[in-house]
């Protein structure tokens, strides 16, 4: 039998030792902050038109509810057996009181959680259709979100930043959830970061475009590929690799790490050529999930003391996980994610034989 080349050989060990953490339990904790979203999903037929405007008429079949943005991450590092200190701010109305017993249920800590009774929990509603002869080409149709008009107060959010600091001792990562509804404050991410350096914790940025300011410091940022680009035209930059190091210098991050979705995920480092890790999944099915999904990934090699190669080569067998699932199947799991890596490892092997 041909000798593996010892490249491929490094990868496959990689990839082997990636899935013995993911199946070990882990004494690790992890600091979770950010915002929390409840996602609604309507799955129908779409047979027809309605009669008076050009909209498709959905005949609903099933319909589900699942916390969503960080809660994500809280969930799949739940169950990929982290502990998570998860701070973040609940409305006081049914949707809050929905995603916290989800929360619950599934065995998060929802202890370092504040409720705003004032405020509204956000909520995002998407209906996916398909004509009944199509039962394998369900699209999404129509997406409304509904979020409160006031701002989280800035006290609530202080408190916040001040108890997840406190809960840095003995952590292995951070992780800031950013997606602009308040709970990661300008003042209050400097705080976290700072503090977490000064700990030697790793700090997992997954920010909005508005928001890179609140990322000064962190370890590791994430982007989708076409915010990359966005930022390339924004700051008149030649190519990917260009922007990427234009923004790591500036914000100070060790690495940025880009998914592309069906593409793959490319690893940028401030010292170092660029990784580039390719998309596997023949077919993919869905993207709801997919930061998420990395940022989890992230956050259990750097929480245990991995690289951020092999943080990013867990990301992006994460990220395959969320493409190759069914919409409304955003979450990461202990079993699918070792599953992937083995899958991978075994490919590897037997496409250099």
């Amino acid at each position: 039998m041909p000798v593996v080349d010892e490249v491929v050989q490094a990868e496959i060990e990689m990839l082997r030792s990636l899935k013995r953490m993911v199946d070990s339990p882990s004494s690790n904790s992890v600091i979770l902050m950010g915002d929390v979203i409840l996602d609604r999903y309507f799955h129908g037929w779409a047979n027809h038109l309605n009669a008076f405007a050009p909209a498709p008429v959905v005949k609903v079949m099933r319909t589900n509810e699942s916390a969503g943005a960080a809660a994500h991450i809280a969930r799949s590092l739940t169950d990929l057996g982290m502990k998570v200190r998860f701070f973040a701010i609940l409305g006081g109305d049914e949707n809050g009181h929905i995603v916290a017993q989800q929360l619950h249920e599934e065995g998060v800590d929802t202890s370092d959680i504040r409720v705003a009774a004032h405020l509204s929990t956000v909520a995002k509603t998407r209906i996916y259709g398909s004509r009944e002869s199509l039962i394998d080409r369900y699209q999404l149709l129509l997406q409304f979100d509904e979020e409160s008009q006031e701002e989280v107060p800035e006290s609530i959010v202080q408190r916040l930043t001040d108890s997840a600091i406190e809960a840095l001792p003995g952590a292995g990562a951070v992780v800031l959830s950013d997606y602009g509804k308040g709970v990661v404050s300008d003042t209050g991410a400097k705080r976290i970061i700072t503090a977490a350096k000064a700990a030697k914790v790793p700090v997992i940025c997954d920010p909005k475009l508005t928001g890179l300011h609140r990322t000064v410091g962190a370890t590791v940022a994430l982007f989708e590929i076409r915010g990359l680009e966005l930022l390339r035209r924004r700051n008149n930059l030649n190519d990917a690799e260009e922007t990427a190091a234009h923004f790591i210098a500036e914000n100070d991050w060790q690495g940025m790490l880009v998914l592309g979705g069906e593409h793959g995920v490319t690893l940028y480092q401030k010292d170092g050529s660029p990784l580039n890790l390719p998309c596997l999944v023949d077919a993919p099915m869905q993207l709801i999930g997919l930061h998420d999904a990395a940022a989890s990934a992230l956050a259990v090699a750097l929480g245990n003391g991995r690289s951020l190669a092999e943080g990013a080569r867990l990301a992006n067998a994460a990220c395959e996980c969320i493409l190759a699932a069914e919409a409304s199947r955003e979450v990461l799991d202990r079993k699918t994610l070792s599953t992937r890596l083995d899958e991978l490892a075994w490919q590897m092997q037997i496409s250099d034989r």
